[in-house]
């Protein structure tokens, strides 16, 4: 169960780090959407599970990759934008978030597009 600390921390660290992936996107004229879907601090605030959704898909692999690369810019850039409310910036980890690629193939399942396993 999440403290209201956690929640509010977790809210904080989502719309920082969309701004910042957001704003390098612009940066670089790219036509690549990176979403933060979801952020999970741990309950001593030192670790934060990022998950990001990737468009499109065909730059996911790579685009993490660099990602993982570049963590400690990241780190740096978040802490500079949330030194006034946090005193430590957690360590940040980065997943991919397909949770609506599967929202996708179920629909299409449902719907007959795709190969069912049962029929």
């Amino acid at each position: 169960m999440e403290s209201n600390r956690q929640k509010k921390i977790n809210q904080l660290l989502q719309k920082e780090l969309a701004e910042i992936f957001r704003k390098q996107s612009a940066e670089m004229n790219s036509k690549i959407l990176i979403s933060v879907t979801e952020v999970k601090v741990s309950s001593d605030l030192g670790v934060a599970k990022v998950y990001l959704s990737i468009y499109p898909q065909e730059y996911r692999e790579a685009l993490m990759k660099e990602i993982q690369i570049l963590n400690p810019k990241i780190r740096k850039i978040l802490g500079n934008r949330i030194a006034k409310q946090l005193r430590q910036v957690p360590e940040l980890i980065f997943y991919l978030d397909v949770t609506l690629d599967t929202v996708e193939k179920i629909e299409k399942a449902l719907k007959g597009k795709d190969e069912n396993p049962i029929l």
